[in-house]
């Protein structure tokens, strides 16, 4: 019988570099210290450059700094994206196509199917294969619902790193600005899905998002995402607690919370994303954000064109984590 790949046992070690790094943080916390703080101080765990990205991420925290609108920090983060990467390439080895089809300047809005639970981390990811795989990477913004912005924490990172608080005047702005805007349609329903609903997308509502990009006149890439369901398996969902603590709901998985903050650790599966062919809506004006028909065959049309797309990488990809 074969040993374990050299590529597993490179996973393996992470991770338990990332068991230790959260033991570290957790006691940081538990002593008195901020999570940054603590995290700075459970480093020694992590690689090098991991450690320095923490650093300098504390020190963009620390004064003064040119943030836009939202609360961006391009060097902010520039100085989270070696956490990016190490997740994207190391951690759950990410394959993407298409990266090209996302315009190299002016507006667009990016249109995905969402997972991750709690944690954007598909947005993340489809950050970083435009900031990899793009001749002309650019920092796209991202919608978060509201109430991730009351997390201490996680919400002034999310803010810096492009995160901005979901409304449709927001995203018009962005759009507006001819930055790229990164939507979720399915929204807390496509987060909340039980495992055995994976990759199966959830109704995309009224079509909010086909709306604004007919008002500001943005096309429309629709982008598949496959690995991303795989990360927490979500087995049932906490609504007790999670009208306790406003949240949408709270995964119960097979790590979390039989295992503590360590079920936190996403697990490592095999992602794909496929940034599909822009959809140009410039033939139609922009009263046709009105007409319901229009805004429901563009809607269906984006959606139909991801859920296709999910199907033909679930079968590129192969076993989720071979």
């Amino acid at each position: 019988m074969s040993g374990p790949t050299t590529e597993g046992r490179s996973r393996s070690a992470t991770a338990a570099a990332g068991i230790e790094f959260l033991h570290g943080i957790r006691q940081g916390v538990e002593a008195g210290l901020d999570p940054l703080a603590a995290a700075e101080g459970a480093a020694s765990a992590l690689p090098r450059s991991l450690r320095q990205s923490l650093t300098r991420m504390a020190a963009r925290l620390q004064g003064e700094y040119h943030e836009d609108d939202w609360g961006f920090d391009e060097e902010f983060a520039e100085a989270a994206y070696p956490f990016f990467e190490f997740l994207y390439d190391r951690w759950w080895r990410v394959r993407a196509v298409g990266a090209a089809n996302v315009p190299a300047h002016g507006r667009a809005m990016l249109v995905a199917n969402h997972a991750g639970a709690l944690f954007p981390f598909d947005a993340a990811m489809i950050t970083g294969a435009i900031m990899k795989e793009h001749p002309l990477p650019r920092w796209p913004r991202f919608m978060v619902l509201d109430w991730a912005f009351s997390l201490p924490f996680l919400a002034p990172f999310m803010r810096k790193v492009g995160g901005v608080p979901a409304s449709p005047y927001n995203a018009s702005r962005v759009l507006e600005g001819d930055d790229l805007m990164m939507v979720f349609p399915e929204g807390a329903k496509g987060t909340g899905k039980l495992f055995g609903e994976r990759y199966q997308l959830q109704r995309f509502g009224r079509g909010g998002f086909v709306e604004i990009a007919l008002r500001t006149r943005s096309p429309i890439v629709p982008i598949a995402v496959v690995g991303s369901e795989e990360i927490y398996p979500m087995i049932a969902d906490a609504a007790v607690v999670a009208r306790a603590i406003g949240a949408p709901f709270v995964p119960i998985t097979p790590t979390f919370p039989l295992l503590g903050p360590l079920g936190l650790i996403p697990l490592p599966s095999r992602w794909r994303i496929e940034f599909c062919e822009p959809i140009d809506i410039s033939a139609y004006p922009p009263e046709a954000a009105e007409d319901r028909r229009v805004v429901f065959e563009l809607s269906e049309r984006v959606r139909e064109t991801i859920q296709g797309k999910l199907h033909e990488n679930l079968v590129a990809r192969g076993p989720a984590f071979g």
